[in-house]
């Protein structure tokens, strides 16, 4: 497949002073992950054309990829002024608004788009994934249905991330992961095939992700790198798409690991060179569809085995992911169907943690603003996964457990104040809502020693909440579901050894609630039951964690030297 930026570069050196071509090379240089090249085509159009919307547009976009936030804002606000009618734009100035914390102007600008392309699937997606975060739960099943009828369709690649947080099957998450799959694939070229290497050379295993630091993909694995590095055996390297944020994880990963590549806002081909050159055996995807990956080097294929891990629960419907590293409960036998990767399954949780963060004593309950006497029950899970279900079903525990309180995680803009006039329609006092505001991940922990009983939400349950929620000593109550994201913390529980937290559904769930909430010495008893397995059964051990691990990366290793194609895989049982 030919580069399409190269005719272009061609004929704007014949012809310098054509505006829009220099826009289109913007697009893909921009596409290609390339945002200082992006950004210079993107000028070099606005000296041609002072005020252009689209290139402003692509301006905007450029500076947005390169963190320039403030900037990035500002170009969009212009090309949105002078091209009023036009969705994409306002789409792009919408993400940008986002990561201002301007969510209520970023809702507006979705919305926006929406209403001038109404039937664009995409549009809709965006709009629904957005008013899922504000708690914004008008329209909610039409624009759910517009999107899940799109996916069936195949009318439109919508982000397959948010689209976990439909209530829909393990199926259909992979048609929508598959459309996006084939859309990129449609547009990158492969590298070469590796060369082969000596059976008995050392085996190497990469890692990227855009979580390396103070994030929930450098909290849950940090650990484990650690202790790959006391067994050895394997040589670990970390592939950052994150620049470092200076946090005490990112110092302890770089003291974890061989080697970490610094690979922030690099273009998708260097990135892609840089693990080949690198000489990576087995690549482990640790961000899949979430923000701020770069499945575009994956479909390059860099690593002769590449791996979904831990950050995406779902399939990752893309031909250049080999396996997805898994557990048996996640990912039952009757689920692997609905993957498109071979399963490869550990015979622990497949989810590690840190087992070295500290829990502070907490701050008094009145600053935290929690009543002093009263049953806390809480869910810190992001605010798209609180949806209309989940929030009607933990209102009807505060119901039945009299003076209770629900401790919330704070959301973006006026998501809080939603969430308490749904209490209100619901008949509860809104003051029985209480927001938790960001803190640093220790203070969060310290905070969390207060909470009675997690109550956790469907169709996407908490992930690294429920495990921060365990290590903390807070029990998790579940009810897990039918796809990977509905399955955590019903894994956490199992391995703990407490499947008793797992539910068979929200009438169980709710008396189950009730009856811990009413009852002081059976939720102490609990709390005492969970302190003993979190120290004796095996879900926080990340010595063992490392063996299984290791074990599994040299195997798949092994098979892919022997030129072997990709077989189930799982490890002894535990």
């Amino acid at each position: 497949m030919n580069d399409p930026r190269t005719p272009l570069r061609q004929a704007l050196q014949l012809n310098p002073g054509d505006a829009m071509a220099w826009v289109s090379l913007a697009d893909y240089e921009l596409d290609a992950g390339d945002a200082r090249s992006g950004e210079a085509a993107a000028r070099r159009a606005l000296s041609l054309r002072p005020g252009h919307p689209e290139a402003l547009a692509r301006l905007g976009r450029a500076q947005w990829m390169l963190g320039q936030r403030e900037q990035a804002v500002t170009s969009l606000r212009a090309a949105a002024r002078s091209a009023p009618q036009h969705p994409g734009i306002a789409v792009w100035l919408a993400h940008a608004l986002e990561d201002i914390g301007d969510g209520e102007g970023a809702l507006a600008a979705y919305a926006h788009a929406h209403a001038l392309a109404p039937r664009h699937a995409q549009f809709a997606a965006y709009l629904l994934a957005w008013r899922r975060r504000l708690c914004d739960w008008s329209d909610l099943d039409a624009l759910a249905r517009q999107v899940r009828d799109a996916v069936a369709h195949s009318e439109a690649s919508v982000e397959p991330f948010a689209f976990l947080s439909e209530d829909t099957s393990a199926a259909e998450q992979r048609r929508c992961a598959g459309l996006r799959a084939a859309q990129i694939a449609g547009v990158v070229r492969p590298l070469p095939p590796a060369p082969a290497k000596d059976p008995a050379a050392p085996i190497r295993a990469g890692f990227l992700s855009n979580g390396f630091g103070a994030h929930p993909t450098g909290l849950l694995t940090v650990a484990l790198f650690e202790a790959l590095r006391k067994r050895g055996g394997l040589e670990v390297q970390l592939f950052a798409l994150n620049g470092d944020d200076d946090s005490p994880i990112r110092r302890r990963l770089h003291e974890a690991v061989a080697v970490m590549h610094d690979v922030s806002r690099q273009p998708h081909d260097q990135v892609a060179a840089t693990i080949r050159r690198a000489g990576i055996d087995v690549l482990f995807d640790l961000r899949g569809w979430g923000g701020g990956g770069a499945p575009e080097v994956l479909a390059m294929r860099p690593a002769p085995v590449q791996v979904n891990w831990l950050a995406y629960p779902g399939t990752s419907g893309a031909p250049w992911i080999d396996y997805v590293l898994a557990d048996r409960y996640v990912l039952p036998e009757a689920l692997a169907a609905d993957f498109s990767e071979t399963v490869a399954w550990l015979p622990r949780c497949f989810q590690p943690s840190d087992t070295r963060r500290e829990l502070p004593l907490p701050p008094p309950r009145g600053d935290c603003g929690l009543p002093e006497n009263a049953v806390v029950f809480c869910c810190f899970n992001n605010s798209y996964k609180l949806n209309p279900h989940s929030m009607a079903r933990a209102l009807a525990v505060l119901r039945g457990v009299p003076g209770s309180v629900l401790w919330l995680m704070s959301g973006p803009g006026r998501a809080d104040q939603r969430l308490r006039e749904f209490a209100a329609q619901q008949g509860l006092a809104p003051e029985r809502l209480v927001f938790m505001r960001k803190q640093p991940h220790a203070d969060y922990l310290a905070r969390l020693r207060h909470a009675d009983l997690f109550l956790d939400t469907n169709p996407y349950n908490a992930h690294t909440t429920a495990s921060d929620a365990l290590w903390a000593g807070c029990p998790v109550l579940t009810c897990p579901g039918a796809t990977f994201a509905a399955r955590v913390a019903g894994s956490l529980n199992h391995h703990l050894g407490m499947d008793s937290m797992n539910m068979a559904d929200d009438a169980a769930f709710i008396a189950r609630a009730i009856a811990l909430g009413n009852d002081r010495e059976a939720l102490a008893e609990l709390r005492n039951q969970l302190a003993a397995r979190r120290r004796d059964s095996g879900l926080f051990d990340m010595d063992g964690f490392a063996v299984d691990f290791a074990a599994m990366t040299i195997a798949m290793a092994r098979r892919q030297r022997k030129g072997e194609a990709p077989s189930v895989l799982q490890g002894p049982s535990r």
